[in-house]
């Protein structure tokens, strides 16, 4: 049996177990879909149930062992951001983990600007205002729940949580630290002033750790839950955009785009910058899962404008396995310019002056219009989009990308890539690990756990084949259509500033 690191993905539409080996290769995946549930006594209300999370995860776990075998030298946890809750010694929650998909704390993210002006907090957490931050989440507690702050003796992030439950050892790591919009982004810690707002100190947060660090080891309860070998190394990873961004394995001259539900355009900088006209433009800053590296990125909503497609314009096609395919041709054939259909993409975040939740627009339909239309126009929308992003980076930080390196589901629509190469005109690069944020967490693991010495020599053990899309001879029709979309009433495009 071969040896392997042990990841668990937990996603806002699925719960994985991968088993990967020390070469990268995926040598099993169990999968179960993933949902927040409405919380008792208020169904308006959205939560993430963490028992049925576990027990998914148990089960998918103990499927990829019977394939595998456990010759498991590491497992570690990634999941989205923002997310988390106030729990025990015992690890017993004091209130549900709040998703950051639920509407109630609007009121806390516009109440904030009372005590600090969105430019400073922008200054010290790299963050924008955005109603499911983590700090709105405590502030709602401090205001309608205070006993499960009270109660509480600490308070984890959705992979502490799950590391708990393999462990019995509160942590958190740096890269979901910097999702909470509390953390002193250039000084690595937590800010006082921040969490003076909600009645807390920096000693209510377990001391925070670094992507790589051994947590723990699997106790004999969570052993005999999922299979796992008792005394496994469970090494920190943490947010999962930071490990799609290390396991896309670009190199420096490459713009990380990690595609999915949302859109994630990222730099990997060694030093963090306090940019006026990055704020202004919407963008924002995390830790990335490196130490000394930051990753200023411009976040958009992206396949999940591509699934409202499919809910809404190919809802006939009952082949869920090929559908994507039959969206695809259907485009393919149209022009650029998807015979005057424009569609702007919901944009959120976005700066100060932008309206945040930004609906989306479609313009230009006619009776004659067809589907493929609309599906070519929202592929334009989000390279148009995506391009807009990567001006704002370039501003900046005066980066200018030769290439741009795309993971994640959004990198399998071969006329997407296409669209984005002649929209950017710039080469864009797809690989043969359709896994980057598993692949970026397994390569961490292997240091946790001592099968290498440092990043460097586990990523120098991965093999993966490239892709490119080269621009091709639409890229000048695409220079006049993006200029033309530059230009729509702010009204319209929100996002898109108006250019002489």
């Amino acid at each position: 049996m071969e040896r392997y690191s042990l990841v668990l993905d937990c996603g806002a539409t699925s719960l994985r177990a991968v088993a990967i080996s020390e070469k990268g290769e995926i040598l099993c995946l169990s999968s179960f879909p993933n949902a927040p549930s409405p919380q008792e006594g208020d169904k308006n209300f959205l939560i993430w149930d963490i028992e049925e999370i576990w027990k998914k995860l148990t089960l998918a776990i103990r499927q990829v062992i019977s394939e595998v075998g456990n010759e498991i030298f590491a497992v570690t946890v990634t999941t989205f951001g923002a997310d988390g809750a106030p729990l025990r010694k015992d690890g017993t929650l004091t209130y549900p983990v709040i998703s950051w998909q639920c509407q109630r704390t609007a009121s806390q993210s516009k109440e904030i600007t009372n005590f600090l002006s969105p430019r400073e907090i922008f200054r010290i957490t790299g963050y924008q205002i955005i109603p499911f931050n983590t700090l709105f989440k405590l502030l709602w507690l401090r205001e309608n729940a205070p006993r499960s702050l009270d109660e509480a003796d600490t308070f984890l992030m959705m992979p502490g949580i799950l590391n708990f439950k393999l462990c019995g050892e509160i942590s958190m790591d740096f890269t979901s630290a910097s999702t909470t919009m509390m953390l002193d982004i250039e000084k690595r810690c937590w800010s006082q002033n921040l969490l003076s707002l909600a009645g807390l100190t920096p000693s209510f947060f377990p001391p925070l750790c670094s992507p790589g660090e051994v947590v723990g080891e699997v106790q004999t309860k969570a052993s005999e839950e999922t299979g796992i070998p008792p005394g496994t190394p469970v090494v920190a990873a943490g947010h999962d955009t930071q490990f799609a961004i290390v396991g896309s394995l670009a190199s420096p001259e490459e713009l990380v785009l990690s595609s999915g539900t949302w859109e994630i355009s990222a730099l990997r900088l060694p030093y963090y910058r306090d940019s006026s006209s990055f704020f202004e433009r919407g963008g924002l800053t995390e830790l990335d899962a490196e130490e000394n590296l930051w990753n200023p990125q411009m976040l958009m909503m992206a396949g999940g404008v591509v699934e409202w497609v499919r809910r809404n314009f190919f809802s006939d096609i009952k082949d869920e396995k090929n559908i994507y395919e039959v969206m695809v041709e259907s485009a393919r054939t149209i022009p650029p310019g998807a015979g005057g259909i424009v569609v702007i993409p919901a944009f959120m975040p976005s700066g100060p002056t932008k309206p945040y939740a930004t609906q989306g627009t479609i313009l230009g339909l006619e009776l004659t219009s067809e589907r493929g239309q609309v599906f070519r126009a929202v592929l334009e929308g989000l390279s148009f989009q995506l391009k807009e992003a990567v001006l704002a980076l370039e501003e900046a930080f005066g980066y200018n990308p030769k290439k741009v390196r795309v993971v994640g589901g959004g990198s399998k629509n071969k006329l997407w890539n296409q669209i984005r190469a002649d929209v950017l005109n710039l080469p864009v690069v797809t690989t043969s690990c359709e896994e980057a944020t598993v692949l970026g967490a397994s390569l961490f693991s292997q240091v946790g756990a001592g099968i290498a010495k440092n990043l460097e020599e586990a990523k120098s053990r991965v093999r993966i084949e490239t892709t490119v899309w080269e621009p091709s001879s639409q890229t000048e029709i695409y220079e006049e259509l993006f200029a033309q979309y530059a230009k729509l009433p702010p009204l319209l495009a929100p996002f898109y500033r108006e250019r002489s």
